[in-house]
């Protein structure tokens, strides 16, 4: 019989290991709804012992009401998909220009020099702030909305890879420059794979700055969207309509960063962190 430690290792840590993750997932499942349900029983609580209105809090029910009324007129979907499409298209544009930009930054110390100062500045500008240069620039169309949406997009995404550019080890853009590789070259075979870990946690925070942009994007004379039904609940004194818009966005945001986390883990396979257990 084989005294090999590392035959006994492998014997008794691969199956422990998986059916520890078999048994993880369902109470990972169950733990991750505790806040959610706990917060709904507080929200029936609250609006039952008349805290607030139903003018100011509707009750839980009330909202769901409003959401199927909103379904039966046909036009929930409609708010919906043009949120969805707006926040699809700014998060494309927004990181098509980030992650080009990133690599030049930080291939370049010249580039680094020249730019890195002006987006730091740009950074700090308020999303309501752009509003009304985007309407003189790009009128009240769709164009105004997605562009608004790809300016909060970007700067998370460019940020987060830059900084990941920043930490690679110097040694990996030696042997990078000793194969030759300059330019795309080493951003493609070697900055890019180096830091896209940092990468993936700046598209994350770009798509839920995103949403976080729509609400302002949608304040630009638009007839449907999340924003549009949240200020036409303010302007209509529907509070129930008020709080469907902003549950709303909360779970589609929930949901794209949960499809984003899922790519996340699928193209980090490769990395043995403490985070991937």
């Amino acid at each position: 019989m084989s005294t090999d430690p590392r035959t006994l290792v492998r014997s008794w840590a691969t199956p422990r290991r998986d059916g520890a993750r078999r048994g993880r997932n369902a109470p990972n499942w169950l733990l991750s709804l505790i806040v959610p349900v706990a917060l709904l029983v507080l929200w029936q609580v609250v609006t039952e012992r008349g805290v607030y209105s139903r003018s100011q809090l509707p009750a839980p029910l009330d909202v769901v009401a409003a959401g199927r009324q909103l379904a039966e007129n046909d036009t929930l979907g409609l708010h919906l998909s043009a949120s969805v499409g707006r926040v699809a298209w700014g998060f494309a544009y927004g990181a098509l220009v980030a992650i080009p930009l990133a690599l030049l930054v930080g291939l370049s110390r010249l580039a680094s020099t020249m730019l890195s100062p002006t987006i730091q500045a740009l950074r700090a500008i308020p999303s309501l702030a752009w509003v009304p240069l985007l309407i003189l620039w790009l009128g009240i169309d769709e164009a105004p909305k997605i562009t608004l949406v790809a300016i909060g997009v970007f700067f998370p995404v460019y940020t987060n890879l830059v900084g990941g550019i920043g930490q690679i080890d110097r040694k990996l853009i030696e042997a990078g420059h000793a194969y030759g590789l300059r330019g795309f070259a080493l951003a493609r075979e070697v900055l890019l794979p180096a830091s896209l870990p940092s990468l993936l946690t700046g598209l994350r925070l770009g798509l839920a700055q995103g949403w976080l942009f729509l609400v302002a994007a949608e304040l630009i004379a638009a007839s449907r969207g999340l924003g549009f039904l949240l200020v036409d609940g303010q302007n209509t004194g529907r509070a129930d309509i008020i709080v469907l818009s902003i549950v709303l966005l909360a779970l589609l945001g929930q949901a794209t960063d949960w499809l984003v986390q899922r790519a996340s883990r699928r193209w980090l396979r490769w990395a043995d962190v403490y985070g991937s257990r």
